[in-house]
């Protein structure tokens, strides 16, 4: 088993980042939810990966149903003890294999989230098994970032992250660029040792999700840059897109 199958194990990735993951830098979630909210029109909606419900909850607080799969049983349990958590429903499963019944009128991934699956034909099963169970006009939404290699010369990074009095960051990247995929270490230095924080991606390129909707039967719809829904160009560094059933 390679580095990939293991640090791309959703359940790995659980015991590794569910301690701590609320912890990070705070990402609004106002933006995907203005997005998504008046998409779902208060219709069925599901979340791969829906995590801890930094945007399932608030979706759900504007009376969208909101229903989600995740692979990390310790993920879903932080959501699980929030406040309104317990009254989604979360599947736990591979996201790849969008494991629910019944059809969706929006299904969405955030935050590069379709890049956990670090095979590329994970990915393809991902979008056609969300084909599966989108209502005929229903929407599939995916944001990630737009790859770029050049922050990888020779395959190779290591970025300072932060330093204060009593800890330190770095992280370090190790990229396959043939295969688009890459490992990545956070090191943490503290007084009381080196955590370290392991994670694995496979990278597309927005040509490369149309590609994987057009053989699932989706056409893509709609791209922005940002969630508020910014023009994308060629020196976009983000994407926004929803497919749609053909």
């Amino acid at each position: 088993m390679s580095s990939y199958d293991v640090i791309g194990d959703p359940a790995f990735f659980g015991r590794v980042w569910a301690e701590d993951y609320d912890s990070g830098p705070e990402l609004d979630p106002t933006p995907a939810v203005d997005f998504l909210a008046p998409l779902a029109g208060g219709r069925r909606t599901l979340e791969l990966a829906i995590g801890t419900g930094r945007v399932a909850l608030p979706l759900a607080a504007r009376g969208v149903p909101v229903e989600g799969v995740e692979g990390s049983e310790l993920m879903a349990a932080k959501l699980a003890a929030k406040p309104g958590g317990a009254e989604v429903p979360v599947t736990i499963g591979d996201m790849a294999d969008v494991p629910v019944t019944g059809r969706f009128a929006v299904v969405y991934l955030v935050f590069n989230t379709i890049f956990n699956l670090v095979d590329v034909r994970r990915q393809a099963d991902c979008f056609a098994n969300v084909a599966r169970v989108l209502e005929p006009d229903g929407a599939f939404v995916v944001e990630t970032y737009v790859p770029d290699p050049s922050r990888f010369p020779d395959g190779k990074r290591v970025q300072a992250l932060w330093a204060d009095v009593g800890s330190a960051a770095i992280e370090v990247y190790d990229v396959d660029l043939a295969a688009q995929r890459f490992v990545s270490q956070k090191v943490i230095f503290t007084a009381d040792g080196i955590r370290l924080k392991p994670h694995a991606q496979r990278y597309t390129y927005p040509g490369e999700l149309d590609l994987m909707a057009e053989r699932a039967g989706l056409r893509l719809a709609e791209r922005h840059e940002t969630w508020d829904r910014r023009l994308f160009t060629g020196t976009s560094r983000s994407h926004v897109s929803v497919y749609r059933p053909v």
